[in-house]
């Protein structure tokens, strides 16, 4: 029988309920795991509304302080998917009090403060990992061993684009996203976080950043009321938006590879255009996450008459995860990310052996941020 691992979740909406689910799937898809999560408490401010929250995901009970969740003796990991500008208080108290701790990215705003939440969990010699669950992609898996492996041969080029137009329309409300002090910054920590992630898992550390970060809509409509699906309802009133709406910028790796990055959440027509290419000496991959099952290969040493990308279905049972779900072609989807990164982060707390991204993945991508962030004000290359 598997040992139980319980839960306490703080926030509910989107992320709250995409981690809620993969708990509740995990030990469905993954039967062999030695841990199965349980869901105690699931945690929020709104009494009323986490409730609710509770009830819907399938948490046995709820709390509205989270201090008091850290301190319940029925609770081994606090998951934080809150909004940024409350994951360090969280952190250091789940640390503090013993617990395993799992938080959202970006950790924090600043080098300094993913710092302070590193050198707790440090001090408190507890268990973290941070949610990049694109790690958890079946095809990123594959691109990850084909590399290893020498496939790729030497790496000469990384270059990402992560794009969506979710607030193109200049009337969408100022949700947490679009403040600064909240959020630390726009589609920059939310969305080329990832990208920075990714790149740092497949080719290797970034030394030296420049950038530029622009605000094309300057001033929109107050939230009236939030929903789980990053939007929600205008009011008359307007506010300043206080994050980037673009971040562009170029890269060098320690093994000698360029970069390019860019990220913005005003592109018409892509909804969640997270894509990457990684050109080596022997060949190069593509992949998008709006065709999540698909790694594209290109072989260099392939004959001239049949030298093309060849596109790789990354279903079938050989491939990272998906022994775990459907027969060949029968596609996974967002969700399952989230399964398989919290699968591998129980497996190897369970085993003891050491996981990845933890908090100091966490703090590499921030190094970055930050520099980047530093680039675009001083129009100047950074050191990482």
């Amino acid at each position: 029988m598997a040992k139980q691992v319980r839960i306490g979740l703080v926030g509910y909406q989107f992320m709250g309920k995409a981690h809620s689910n993969a708990y509740r799937q995990l030990h469905r898809f993954f039967p062999e795991l030695g841990v199965e999560p349980v869901l105690k408490a699931l945690c929020g401010r709104s009494e009323e509304k986490v409730k609710a929250a509770a009830e819907k995901f399938g948490f046995e009970s709820y709390e509205t302080d989270y201090r008091k969740l850290v301190e319940r003796d029925d609770i081994d990991i606090i998951d934080i998917v809150t909004p940024g500008d409350t994951h360090v208080e969280i952190a250091i108290a789940a640390a503090k009090a013993g617990k395993m701790v799992f938080c959202e990215k970006p950790l924090a705003s600043s080098v300094d403060k993913v710092q302070v939440m590193c050198d707790a969990v440090n001090a408190a010699g507890v268990r973290n990992a941070t949610c990049f669950n694109y790690r958890g992609v079946p095809a990123v898996k594959l691109a990850k061993q084909m590399i290893q492996d020498g496939v790729l041969g030497k790496i000469y080029h990384w270059r990402s684009v992560y794009l969506q137009d979710w607030i193109v329309d200049p009337n969408f409300p100022i949700v947490w996203r679009l403040q600064g002090d909240i959020a630390g910054s726009g589609s920059h920590g939310d969305l080329v976080a990832h990208s920075i992630d990714l790149a740092h898992y497949l080719v290797g550390d970034i030394t030296e950043v420049c950038g530029m970060m622009d605000t094309f809509i300057k001033q929109r409509p107050i939230l009236a009321e939030s929903d789980d699906r990053l939007g929600g309802k205008a009011s008359d009133e307007m506010g300043d938006v206080t994050v980037d709406d673009s971040s562009i910028f170029l890269a060098r790796f320690a093994n000698g590879a360029v970069g390019t990055f860019e990220a913005t959440r005003m592109a018409a027509g892509r909804k969640n255009h997270n894509k990457f290419e990684i050109n080596g000496s022997k060949g190069s991959i593509v992949f998008n996450m709006e065709r999540m099952n698909e790694l594209e290969y290109y072989n260099h040493d392939d004959p001239a008459e049949l030298k093309g990308f060849r596109t790789i279905q990354t279903t079938d049972g050989c491939h990272p995860y998906t022994g775990n779900y459907w027969p060949i072609g029968h596609i996974i989807g967002y969700e399952h990310t989230f399964i398989n990164l919290i699968h591998d982060m129980l497996q190897a707390w369970e085993s003891g052996a050491e996981f990845h991204p933890d908090f100091n993945d966490g703090l590499k991508c921030q190094k970055v941020l930050d520099a980047v962030k530093s680039s675009s004000d001083t129009r100047t290359w950074k050191g990482v």
